[in-house]
């Protein structure tokens, strides 16, 4: 189960788009909200280690934090190979989810499901006998089907909104073509709906969160071609949270949005840093001009991690703190609430606030934290550093209070127009805890920004891979380009030979050294070898134009449907015979790695042997003393004969190692290929025969002509 299981546990006041209820609450703090965020769990029967800690771990953890929302993203199998529904998996996922709500002590009707990949892996319809999380999930047995749930958290100064969005395949591939989430425009426009609902009826301000599985990089447009991230921006949410990368990619997979007034940019494809733009150092404080920008938090998983995120809203300031939970339940948490980490939490509005003076001033004069802890504390201790001189300098040290009304909100005057600068970085805070047993816990040291400014981070290349490239928009760009270039690559070479009658040869390479001869004349030389040419050709156009295998996509029961670049072939829901494309940019995953790194390779392998083929054949010409030209069909057949003089063997045998690396090369792309055949045989029960057999054999029969082709000189 990738179940992204919402489950939120109100503690103060609720508005929930299936009621109109409002709960009020006397037992939390008026100023302060927070929740608690887990990331794909991927409960599993083949490791009970992960459920079994989740239930000791968490309901332990959330009976001492008391959150006001909790987000689970769960996960099925890590078993890439075999991805459809496992039933076993969701009854220990019910039962693990029942025994967390009984040690924490909170009501099962405060929890809420969001549907995950993994969810829907080999379900072809929501309802049908394979869609285990109606069945299992606390949203499904408690009647809540909707694509998006939204719950609001009221205090006495304002409101919060927290808004869910279930964006998985209405019709669930197996993997790992299931990968991205697809909102529909039907789910955009009750997304819109609920973010607006308090903007006309509420007195108090409020804050907007939504939260999903899916990062936006790993979210496709509607077929109208809206994205979550413009309707995010319409709205200025806060944040949205998420889920489904995992901590293998790296920490900083966080990703700052803000509106572009470009309609065509590069942005549409990539970000290259996490911060998208620089915030102007100059503000206008008319309404109009009140910037739209919001942060993306993907948070780390707990099937190996064990990570948990508690998240804070205080008098609208939003930010968090991520927890390692693989030594076990902490004795003491600490989630600094205000000042802001200037890397990862500021946002436009941030500094406009500051500089227009629009969020009262109160909430700026305390340094204010969360903590949590088993044991009662002794002590909370706050302390700021300067850096300007390079080394971190103590300029405040001030004890905490904590806060009479406010349960766990600790708190410590300060005058914050000291730390006024135009440094995001200059200023830093820590912040240290004591309890009775003499156990210290300290959080790490966090720049901040009072007047509103962003610590501009970067990304390490693979935080980039995931979070900076807008993959649903590229697949196309990348497929076509990568097609266009290798006929190029084929048809350019032959079009000079045929119809320009341009020769290029080793001899006037080595005449006229140059980049393009030599390429040219290793193009050539594969497009001399015909069986060659015409058989990566038809190849390619076998790719474009037909089915490349067939495979078995739902759970059980279905009949075997066929997959293209544009996604497998299913039979529309009317039932009248009529295909439609499913899967796509899903399909990605397969596609461009098989072009990129078989297909791609494989053509350059195959000219580089025909290359090697004629330097042999040059090497050999002048060892014998003859001319190309005065070759004879008897001194051609000398020259082919394997037995012929010993002298001309050595020769053979001594000077062609590169045909014997490029020969490894080639073994080395089957052996590739052949894995990603046996990952699709498992993953979608194909018969290797009877449904791979095009896609499967294609790669090394000419890999294997190639090599037999280029053998003689």
């Amino acid at each position: 189960m990738n179940l992204f299981l919402t489950t939120i546990v109100i503690a103060c006041g609720i508005y929930c788009s299936t009621g109109e209820t409002v709960i009020e609450s006397k037992a939390q703090p008026d100023s302060v909200v927070w929740i608690v965020q887990l990331s794909d769990l991927h409960f599993s029967v083949h490791h009970p280690n992960r459920a079994r800690d989740f239930t000791n771990l968490v309901g332990t953890a959330l009976s001492i934090i008391n959150p006001s929302l909790v987000l689970v993203t769960d996960g099925k199998s890590e078993d890439l190979l075999t991805m459809k529904q496992n039933e076993d998996e969701w009854v220990e996922y019910r039962n693990v989810m029942d025994g967390v709500i009984q040690r924490s002590g909170l009501h099962k009707s405060l929890f809420f499901d969001l549907r995950g990949n993994h969810d829907g892996f080999g379900v072809p319809d929501v309802g049908g006998s394979f869609d285990f999380f109606s069945k299992y999930s606390i949203n499904g047995r408690l009647g809540r089907n909707g694509s998006v749930n939204s719950v609001t958290i009221e205090t006495k100064e304002r409101k919060h909104l927290f808004v869910g969005i279930d964006t998985t395949m209405s019709t669930g591939l197996r993997g790992p073509t299931n990968l991205f989430g697809h909102p529909t425009d039907q789910l955009l426009k009750d997304l819109d709906l609920e973010l607006s609902h308090w903007d006309s009826i509420s007195e108090k301000p409020v804050t907007k969160i939504s939260f999903g599985h899916f990062p936006l990089s790993f979210s496709a447009a509607s077929s109208s071609g809206r994205t979550l991230k413009d309707v995010f921006l319409n709205h200025s949410i806060s944040a949205y949270l998420c889920g489904h990368l995992h901590s293998r990619f790296g920490k900083n997979l966080k990703r700052h949005h803000q509106l572009s007034n470009r309609f065509l940019s590069l942005q549409n494809f990539f970000q290259f840093n996490v911060h998208q733009n620089s915030f102007e150092s100059t503000v206008n404080c008319s309404l109009k001009s009140l910037p739209k920008d919001f942060w993306e938090w993907e948070m780390g998983d707990w099937r190996k991690n064990r990570a948990i995120r508690i998240l804070a809203i205080d008098r609208g300031h939003v930010s968090y703190v991520d927890l390692d939970f693989k030594s076990g339940v902490k004795h003491a948490i600490i989630v600094p609430t205000f000042p802001l980490d200037s890397r990862f939490m500021q946002t436009s509005s941030c500094h406009h606030n500051y500089e227009c003076q629009t969020a009262a001033s109160s909430s700026y004069e305390t340094i204010r934290a969360l903590v949590f802890s088993v044991s009662p504390l002794e002590s909370v201790v706050a302390r700021a550093y300067d850096s300007r001189s390079g080394n971190l300098e103590l300029v405040i040290e001030a004890v905490m209070t904590k806060h009479a009304d406010e349960g766990n909100l600790y708190f410590a005057p300060w005058n914050y127009k000291a730390f006024e600068d135009i440094s995001p970085n200059r200023f830093w805070l820590q912040i240290e805890s004591n309890d009775i047993m003499g156990r210290s816990t300290m959080t790490e040291l966090r720049p901040f920004s009072i007047n509103g400014h962003s610590f501009k981070i970067s990304w390490s290349w693979k935080e980039f891979y995931v979070m900076g490239c807008q993959w649903a928009s590229l697949y196309y760009p990348i497929l076509w380009s990568s097609l266009c270039f290798m006929f190029s690559f084929l048809i350019v070479p032959k079009a000079l030979l045929v119809f320009q009658k341009n020769i290029y040869t080793y001899r006037n390479f080595i005449a006229n050294k140059g980049l393009v001869n030599g390429v040219l004349w290793i193009l050539q030389e594969l497009c001399r070898v015909h069986t060659l040419w015409f058989g990566w050709i038809g190849y390619l156009f076998y790719l474009i134009l037909f089915p490349w295998f067939m495979g078995q996509v739902f759970t059980e029961g279905k009949n075997m449907v066929y997959m293209t670049y544009m996604g497998w072939a299913l039979e529309t829901s009317n039932g009248k015979g009529k295909l439609e494309f499913v899967g796509s940019p899903d399909i990605m995953v397969l596609v461009l790695p098989h072009i990129l790194f078989v297909v791609l390779p494989a053509i350059l392998v195959t000219a580089a042997l025909t290359a090697e083929r004629a330097i042999y054949r040059e090497r050999v010409l002048a060892f014998s003393g003859k001319k190309e030209d005065d070759l004879g069909s008897d001194s051609r057949k000398y020259l082919s004969n394997r037995n012929h003089s010993g002298t001309i063997s050595t020769f053979h045998l001594g000077k062609r190692r590169i045909r014997m690396l490029l020969s490894v090369f080639c073994l080395a792309i089957c052996w590739k290929h052949f894995m990603n055949c046996r990952t699709l045989v498992k993953a979608y029960d194909i018969n290797p025969v009877l449904h791979l057999l095009g896609y499967g054999l294609a790669i090394p029969l000419l890999l294997a002509s190639a090599v037999s082709e280029t053998r003689n000189a």
